[in-house]
This record gives C-alpha cells, structure tokens and sequence, in this order.
C-alpha cells in the first residue's frame, strides 16, 4: 500500500499536553496524514498510495488505519481536511471526485467526527493550499493571493483578506477547467502533470533523439511520470524541452490574464510538481503572462514559486483548522 510513518523534530509549542492539529490530504494518487503545532510546523507524517481502482471506501479505511498509527489513539484538537475536487465546504459533504469512485455526496465530515471525536473543517485540496501559502508561505504580506498548482490536476484557490474566497456553492476558483477553446480544451487537459507526461510520450515519437526523449523513455517499463524529466533536460538546454516548457508556460500565462483582469491579486504563487522545476518554470510563466494582460494593470502581479513545496496542503489544513478551533472557542 506503500504507507510509512516518518517521525521529526517536534515543534517547538508542542508538549505531551498538548493535543496536536491533524491534516488530511486526499488526492488523485496520495493521501497523507500529518500532526504538528498550532504554527503549521509537521512533527509526524503517515503516507499511503491512493488505489483509485478501489473507489472512495477503501480510502476511508486507510485514514481510519493513517488516524490510528498516527495519533497512536489519541483525540486530536482539532482535523483539517484538504480534498482533491469540489467540496460543500459548509457541510463538510464532498460535491464530486473527478479522479476517484465512491465519493460522490459523501458526508465526510460527519464520518470523520465520529472517527476522530473532534472538531473537523474540510475544504477543496487547492483552497487549503492557497490559504497556506497566503498566511505562512510564498503570499504572506500580499493581498489577495491566487494560488495554482499544477500536479495530477490543475487547480486553483483565491484568499482575500487572508480568508479564502467562495463562490455560490460548490463554486470555487475551478482555475484547472477553465476553457482556452470553445471544442471544450481547459487548461488541466494541456498542463497538468499527466497532460505534460503525455505530451512527452508523443515527443518520444516524434523526436526520439532529443535528450528529453532519451531520458524519458522506458520502452519495457510502464508510462507516467515522464514530467519529472523535464527539469534535467532544461537544464542541459534541450531543445525539445526548452520548447515544451514555451508551449506549457504560454497556456499558463494565457489562463492566468484572465484572472489578472477578473481577480487582480497582488501575487500569483505556483505550485504542484511542475513548480518543482524552480526558477526556469516560474521565468516562464511570468513572462508569458504580459503579452495577454491589458496595459491598465501594469505592473503585473508578482510571480512566485511555493514555499511550502510538497507540504502546502497538510500545512494549509493545520492552519485551517487552527483558525477553526481558536474561533470556537471564542
């Protein structure tokens, strides 16, 4: 099931005392269960692949498992739950999964309080990123913040007032389907982490000398994944791959002008595999985004890649549900 539970230095608030703030995070191909400190700061982590061909019960046993492990049966203060699609964020009820069965109208936050006896906030997985990196990460001291990842989906979330902006329910900031044509094209299906693997499956074909081909190409093995290389064959100035990221970054930069000109935020903070590239990815963007935007709204917002990196979701959701449970208790 590919599960771990990896220790760290505990927090600097956190005492024996003191029951820790949990996070979920509930994705298209991982869960990950994490504790720490009223401050977002991890302490422990449980990991577990998502078998999506098992549909949304299965995962429901896992966190059940993660929970127990983690927590080793004690009561947490308080659980934030970022989820991978959208959400009733009021109830706590999942709207939809585009990637996994059995989720559909789920009541996962009555589920979950029954199982954990404990306060329970759930938002959509990119809202709860953008919340963490607006308070504690890359958007701290800008207003608004837009948030976008780009992982196994593209998703985005918008925070104002350092609070995270919702539409008429279940409407949230669906940044991945937005469409850049009207045959039903939307940004996820061009620069998603399996969007980009499949286009560079096509380059194998297509031009299999060039170094992003070599390096990405398994013949005998299985496909997916094949984004991870982007980032060595850019750094070795390939062609193929200098071209790939141009073709990505315009899309981006295309759908990002339309939320410069319907949201003005002050920064745009990147997020999700693809970020993982650094600097030549944020570069890329960033400058693809001017030729689209109106002169009026020069300069343009600054552009930054996350600081909470991989953890941006469980952080968000500790936040998340530290704001809940200081509000409760007012």
């Amino acid at each position: 099931m590919g599960i771990s539970i990896t220790g760290m230095e505990p927090a600097e608030s956190t005492t024996t005392a003191t029951a820790a703030i949990v996070a979920i995070e509930i994705g298209g191909t991982k869960l990950q269960i994490v504790s720490g400190d009223a401050g977002g700061r991890i302490d422990r982590r449980w990991r577990a692949a998502v078998q999506r061909q098992d549909g949304g019960a299965a995962i429901c046993r896992q966190i059940e498992q993660g929970l127990r492990e983690l927590t080793g049966g004690q009561t947490p203060a308080a659980i934030g739950v970022g989820f991978g699609g959208p959400v009733h964020w009021r109830t706590g009820r999942i709207a939809c999964s585009h990637h996994i069965d059995g989720w559909n109208d789920f009541d996962l936050r009555s589920w979950l309080a029954e199982l954990a006896q404990c306060p329970i906030v759930i938002e959509n997985d990119s809202n709860v990123a953008a919340l963490g990196e607006a308070n504690l990460g890359s958007g701290k001291g800008f207003d608004p913040v837009f948030y976008t990842n780009m992982g196994s989906g593209v998703g985005g979330g918008l925070v104002v007032d350092g609070r995270i902006y919702h539409g008429a329910p279940p409407g949230e900031v669906e940044f991945g389907h937005l469409r850049l044509d009207r045959i039903g094209t939307i940004i996820e299906d061009r620069c998603s982490g399996w969007a980009v693997d499949k286009r560079i499956r096509q380059l194998q074909l297509e031009q299999p000398q060039s170094l992003l081909a070599r390096l990405s190409c398994r013949p005998d093995g299985p496909t997916g994944g094949e984004a991870r290389f982007l980032g060595p064959a850019l750094d070795a100035h390939d062609p193929a791959a200098v071209e790939l990221l141009r073709q990505v970054a315009d899309d981006m930069g295309f759908m990002l002008s339309h939320v410069i000109h319907l949201m003005h935020p002050q920064v745009i903070v990147l997020g999700g595999g693809l970020s993982q590239i650094g600097k030549p990815f944020r570069d890329a963007v960033a400058g693809a985004i001017e030729p689209y935007v109106m002169q009026i709204f020069r300069p343009l917002p600054e552009v930054r890649l996350s600081a909470l990196g991989e953890d941006v979701v469980p952080i968000g959701a500790m936040y998340m549900a530290r704001v809940a449970l200081e509000n409760a208790q007012r």
